[in-house]
C-alpha cells in the first residue's frame, strides 16, 4: 500500500477537482448542445406568446430610459422579419462576410446575417441571423445617434428617416453617405463602410449652416429583446462586455443586470456591447472625448437589454463643421479576426471580446499553438494530437521525475514490507523508519504528484479553447466526430446508432468516452491493486465514473484525453524499464481478472 500511496494522493486530488468543476462548470444548466427538438420548442412557444398580444411586446424597442437617451417608436406587434423589413426604406449590405441591410429610419443596423456560419452542422441550415429589426420579438440592433439642445433643432434619432446621399448598396468596396437636415440648417451627412469582415466605419460630418453655435452630444446604443434561448455555463461569460477607462474589463451577466443597472466612472476610450458565446454587437466610440456609459434592462413596455454610451457635448459654430467616428463590431468571435482589429484600430484590450478565462496566459498560447497545426493538417481534432504531445514533451522532465519516483518506490518495495514486519503496529516508529529509508535512497514521496498537479491548468486551458472558440464550432474530425466542441453523438445503449432510437441523456455514452475509459484503466493498471479495500474500489471504479463524466465533455476535450492517457502508458513504460523495473501492466490486468482463491476457514 505505502507505494501507491502518493500516486492516489494525486488521483484523489485530481477526482476532487474534476468533480467540483463538474458542480461548478459542468452544472445542469449546460445543455449547450440542446437538442434541435427542443430548441424548436423554445422558439414556438415565444412565437405563440408573441401571437396571444403578450403586453411585454407590444411597445418600442428603444424607449427612453431616465431621458437620457431619446425615445422611439412604438411597436404595436411582433411582425415577421419580412413584414418589418418591408415597412421601411433600406440599403442592403452585401459583403464577403455579411449580408442584410441598414435600416434608413434611425440609420439602424438591424438586419445581418453571418454568411459563413449556420445554425447546426446540416450544410443546408439557414445561415446566422445577428440582428433583426425593433418590430420583431427577436429585436437586435445597433443604433447611433444624437441630442442636442433649443437651438440645436431636431437631432437623427431613431424616428430620423436619412436619406442616400451616395452608394445603392454597402459593400467592402463601396460605402454609402446618408444625410439628414435639421429645421435650424443643420446638416448631418453619415458615411458608413465596412471591412470584409465584421468591422463597420461610421463617420458623421455635422455642418453648422445656421446663424448659431449648437451644442450637442452623440450616443451608441446595442438594444437586445431576449437572452440566448440556451442557458449560458459558469465556465462562459454571456451578456454584457466592455473595457472602459479606468474601471478596465467590465463583464455583467445578463441575470445580473436585470437586478440592477450597471454604471461605470466616466471615461475616455475603450468600447462596449453585447457578447454571446461565438457572436457579439459592440460600439467603439470616439476615443479623444469622455462619455458617461451604462449597461442596463428595461421593462417599460418592451423588455430589452441596452449597452450605451453618452458623450460629452461637442459645440459647432455657424458655418463650421465638426467629425465624429464610431466603430461597429457585428459578427462572429473570430480569434485572428478580433486580434486583428485590436492592433489596426488601437482599440484597447479588444481581444478579451474573446473569454480566455483567468488562465489567459495559457488559454490563448494554447489556441495559437493548435491553430498552427490546424492550418498545417487542416484537421482541428489532428491539431489537438498534436498539441498533446508537445504538452506531453514540455512536461517529460516532470513526468520523468514523477515515474523514476515511482519505480524507486516499486524498488523500495522488499524493503518497505521488512520495515513493517520490524515494526508491526509501531506506526510511529514505522513512519520514522520510513522516511529515513527515502532519505537515504533520495526518494522525494511526494515528486509524483507535482506533475499531475501542474497539468491540472493545462487541462483547463484545453476545455477553455476548445468550449470557447469559434473556430473549434461544427469543426470536424474523423468518422462520426462532426463537432468538435460538441459531445459525441453516439450511445452504446443504441448500438452506436444501429438501432431507431435516441439514448437518455443520462444514460449518454459515446465511442470516445469508451475509449478514453478504456485508456485510464490501463494507465492506472500500470500499478498494482493496492491492498486497501477502499483504495482498491476507488482504484477500480474510477475510470467507469470517468466515462460517464465526460461523456456530456465536448469530443475534442474527450480525444485529448485518451490521447494523453496513451502517451502517458507509453512514456511510463520506458522510463521505468530505464530504471530496470518491470512494467506490470498486462499481469495487473490478468490478476484482476484471475479467479480470486477461496477464503480459508
Amino acid at each position: 500500500m505505502e507505494k501507491n500511496r502518493n500516486y492516489f494522493i494525486a488521483i484523489g486530488l485530481s477526482v476532487l477537482i474534476v468533480l467540483a468543476w463538474q458542480f461548478f462548470y459542468m452544472n445542469p444548466r449546460i445543455e449547450a448542445q440542446r437538442k434541435a427538438d427542443e430548441i424548436a420548442k423554445a422558439q414556438q412557444h415565444q412565437t405563440e406568446q408573441a401571437k396571444t398580444g403578450n403586453a411585454a411586446q407590444t411597445t418600442a424597442a428603444n424607449s427612453a430610459a431616465s431621458g437620457a437617451l431619446p425615445a422611439g417608436q412604438a411597436a404595436p406587434t411582433a411582425e415577421t422579419l419580412e413584414e418589418a423589413l418591408a415597412k421601411t426604406p433600406r440599403v442592403s449590405i452585401d459583403t464577403p462576410a455579411l449580408s442584410g441591410s441598414i435600416n434608413l429610419a434611425g440609420a439602424r443596423l438591424d438586419d445581418l446575417k453571418l454568411k459563413g456560419y449556420r445554425e447546426t452542422v446540416d450544410k443546408t441550415s439557414p445561415i446566422i441571423t445577428l440582428f433583426s429589426p425593433a418590430e420583431t420579438k427577436d429585436g437586435y440592433f445597433t443604433e447611433l445617434g444624437y441630442i442636442g439642445g433649443d437651438t440645436t433643432g431636431a437631432t437623427p434619432g431613431p424616428a430620423t428617416v436619412w436619406t442616400v446621399a451616395s452608394g445603392d448598396k454597402l459593400t467592402d468596396k463601396t460605402p454609402v453617405t446618408l444625410s439628414y437636415t435639421n429645421d435650424k440648417g443643420v446638416t448631418f451627412n453619415r458615411t458608413i463602410s465596412v471591412d470584409d469582415h465584421y468591422m463597420f466605419t461610421v463617420t458623421d460630418k455635422i455642418s453648422n449652416g445656421g446663424h448659431q453655435p449648437v451644442s450637442l452630444s452623440s450616443y451608441g446604443r446595442v438594444i437586445r429583446y431576449n437572452k440566448p434561448l440556451i442557458a449560458p455555463t459558469y465556465v462562459l461569460h454571456e451578456g454584457f462586455i466592455g473595457v472602459i477607462g479606468d474601471d478596465g474589463l467590465l463583464e455583467s451577466k445578463y441575470a445580473a443586470v436585470e437586478k440592477e443597472n450597471v454604471t461605470p466612472a466616466k471615461a475616455t476610450g475603450g468600447w462596449l456591447g453585447i457578447t454571446d458565446k461565438y457572436w457579439a454587437a459592440t460600439i467603439v466610440p470616439p476615443q479623444a472625448t469622455a462619455y458617461d456609459a451604462r449597461f442596463s434592462h428595461f421593462t417599460d413596455g418592451q423588455p430589452r437589454f441596452q449597452a450605451d454610451y453618452k458623450q460629452d457635448a461637442v459645440t459647432v459654430a455657424p458655418g463650421q463643421s465638426v467629425e465624429l467616428k464610431n466603430l461597429v463590431f457585428a459578427g462572429a468571435k473570430e480569434v485572428p479576426v478580433i486580434d486583428r482589429y485590436e492592433e489596426s484600430y488601437s482599440i484597447p484590450r479588444f481581444d478579451r471580446l474573446i473569454d480566455w478565462g483567468w488562465f489567459y496566459f495559457l488559454t490563448k498560447p494554447m489556441f495559437k499553438l493548435m491553430d498552427f497545426f490546424y492550418r498545417f493538417f487542416g484537421n482541428f481534432g489532428v491539431a489537438i494530437l498534436c498539441t498533446t504531445i508537445v504538452v506531453k514533451t514540455l512536461f517529460f522532465p516532470l513526468a520523468s521525475k514523477q515515474y523514476a519516483s515511482m519505480a524507486n518506490m516499486k524498488r523500495m518495495q522488499p524493503k518497505m514490507e521488512e520495515l513493517k514486519a520490524k515494526f508491526g503496529d509501531d506506526k510511529m516508529g514505522l513512519q520514522q523508519a520510513t522516511m529515513q529509508l527515502y532519505k537515504e535512497e533520495k526518494i522525494n514521496p511526494v515528486a509524483g504528484c507535482w506533475p499531475i498537479a501542474l497539468q491540472i491548468p493545462i487541462f483547463f486551458s484545453l476545455y477553455k479553447v476548445i468550449y470557447i472558440t469559434i473556430e473549434m464550432r461544427h469543426a470536424p474530425f474523423f468518422g462520426w466526430i462532426k463537432d468538435l466542441s460538441a459531445p459525441d453523438p453516439t450511445s452504446f445503449i443504441n448500438l452506436f446508432g444501429l438501432l431507431p432510437f435516441e439514448a437518455p441523456t443520462i444514460l449518454h455514452l459515446g465511442v470516445w468516452p469508451l475509449i478514453m475509459g478504456v485508456t485510464m484503466f490501463l494507465q492506472m493498471r500500470m500499478n498494482p491493486t493496492p491492498p486497501d479495500p477502499t483504495q482498491a474500489m476507488i482504484f477500480n471504479w474510477m475510470p467507469l465514473i470517468f466515462m460517464f463524466m465526460l461523456s456530456s465533455f465536448p469530443a475534442g476535450l474527450v480525444i485529448y484525453w485518451a490521447w494523453n492517457n496513451t502517451l502517458s502508458v507509453i512514456q511510463q513504460s520506458i522510463i521505468m524499464k530505464r530504471h530496470g523495473v518491470k512494467v506490470e501492466l498486462i499481469d495487473n490486468v490478468r490478476n484482476l481478472f484471475k479467479r480470486k482463491p477461496a477464503p480459508t476457514k
